[in-house]
C-alpha cells in the first residue's frame, strides 16, 4: 500500500496535480507508520512464525515490501515535500533492511533442504526483491547532491544497486515466464503480484532515468550515457509488452473463468506498477528527450489513480466489514487463522 500510494503521489506531482500528491503522501506516511509498528509488534512477539516466513519460498519475497516501501516514502518525501533529513534517514533504514533480507532471505531458501517445486514456490512477488533494489538506488541518486565530496561515492554505489537490480530482474523473470508458459496455471494462482513482471522494469527504467538525469554530477555517468540510455529503455519497452498480456490474463481469469472480483491487500501490488510505469516513462521522457512518451504519462495516471481510489475503496469496505462483523463470527475459529 505504501509504495503503491508513493509512487502515485509522485506521478501525480510530476503531473502538476499537486493537491493530490499531498494528500496521497499523507495517506502513504501514515499507512506506513501503522504498518511499521504492526511489523515491528509481529517481529518481537511472533518471531517464530516471522522467521519461518522469511525461510518460505512463497512468502519470503513479501519481506521486499519492508525496503521498497521504506526507499519510495522517502523519494516521495524528496521528490513531493522537497525534504532531506527524512528521506536520508529512510535510504540508511531501506539500505539497512535490504542487506539483511537480501541475504537473509536467499541464504535461507538456498540451505533449505525441502524445496517446493517451481509450481509452488515461485510466483510474481519473487520480482520484489528487484524493486526493492532500485528503489535504493533511486533514492540514493535523488539524494547524491547532499553528500558533498561523497557524491561521486554515492552516485557510483546507486549505479551498482540498478546494476544488479537488472541482474537480478532477468534471473528471476526467466524462471516466472518458464512458469507462466510451462506449468498448469490456475485462477487461483494467477494472482494480482504477477503484475510486478512489469512493475520491477518500470522501476528500474525510473532508475536508469534517474541516473540520466543526474548525469552532470558525475563525468563516470556521461561516458556511460550510450549504455545507460539503451538499457534503459531496453526496460522500459519489456515492462510496456507485460501491459497488455497481463491484461488478457486478467479478463481470462475474471471474466471467462469467473474468478469472483473482491478486495485482496495484493491488488496493491497491481497499483504500484501502473504508478510506476507512469513515473517511469515520464522521467525516461525528459533523459533521452523524447517528447513524444510524455503523451502517455499524461493519461496512464488516470488508469493509475482510479486503480489506487478502486483498491483504497476496497481496503475500507473491508475495515468497515471487519469493525463491524457480529460477535459470532468473530469466536469463529477460521477468524484467528
Amino acid at each position: 500500500m505504501v509504495m503503491a500510494t508513493g509512487i502515485v503521489s509522485i506521478a501525480a506531482h510530476l503531473l502538476g496535480m499537486s493537491a493530490v500528491a499531498w494528500t496521497l503522501l499523507a495517506v502513504s506516511a501514515g499507512a506506513y507508520a501503522v504498518l511499521a509498528v504492526l511489523s515491528l509488534a509481529r517481529v518481537f512477539g511472533f518471531w517464530p512464525v516471522v522467521l519461518a516466513d522469511l525461510r518460505s519460498h512463497a512468502r519470503g519475497p513479501g519481506f521486499f515490501t519492508w525496503v521498497a516501501g521504506t526507499c519510495v516514502l522517502g523519494t516521495e518525501l524528496r521528490i513531493v515535500a522537497g525534504r532531506t533529513v527524512e528521506p536520508f534517514a529512510l535510504w540508511l533504514l531501506g539500505l539497512g533492511l535490504w542487506v539483511l533480507i537480501m541475504y537473509g532471505f536467499f541464504f535461507a531458501v538456498t540451505v533449505r533442504e525441502e524445496k517446493p517445486s517451481l509450481e509452488e514456490g515461485i510466483n510474481g512477488a519473487w520480482l520484489i526483491a528487484t524493486v526493492a533494489t532500485q528503489s535504493v538506488s533511486i533514492l540514493g541518486t535523488l539524494l547524491s547532491e547532499t553528500f558533498g565530496p561523497w557524491r561521486e561515492i554515492v552516485l557510483f554505489f546507486s549505479l551498482s544497486m540498478y546494476l544488479l537490480g537488472c541482474m537480478l530482474y532477468l534471473s528471476i523473470i526467466t524462471l516466472i515466464f518458464y512458469r507462466l508458459t510451462f506449468v498448469r496455471l490456475t485462477t487461483e494462482a494467477l494472482t494480482p503480484p504477477y503484475w510486478i513482471n512489469m512493475g520491477a522494469v518500470a522501476i528500474t527504467t525510473l532508475a536508469g532515468a534517474t541516473l540520466m538525469l543526474h548525469r552532470s554530477r558525475w563525468s563516470f555517468l556521461q561516458d556511460l550515457l550510450p549504455f545507460l540510455k539503451g538499457f534503459t529503455l531496453f526496460f522500459w519497452v519489456a515492462g510496456t509488452w507485460w501491459i497488455p498480456l497481463l491484461l488478457i490474463l486478467g479478463i481470462w481469469r475474471h471474466v471467462y473463468r469467473r474468478h469472483p472480483l473482491t478486495y485482496d491487500p495484493q491488488y496493491w501490488g497491481m497499483v504500484f506498477p501502473l504508478g510506476m510505469y507512469t513515473v517511469g516513462t515520464l522521467q525516461l521522457s525528459r533523459a533521452l528527450e523524447l517528447g513524444f512518451l510524455a503523451a502517455i504519462p499524461r493519461y496512464f495516471v488516470f488508469v493509475a489513480l482510479a486503480a489506487w481510489t478502486a483498491t483504497f475503496l476496497g481496503l475500507l469496505q473491508s475495515l468497515l466489514k471487519a469493525l463491524f462483523s457480529s460477535p459470532a463470527g468473530a469466536n469463529d475459529p477460521r477468524a484467528s487463522r
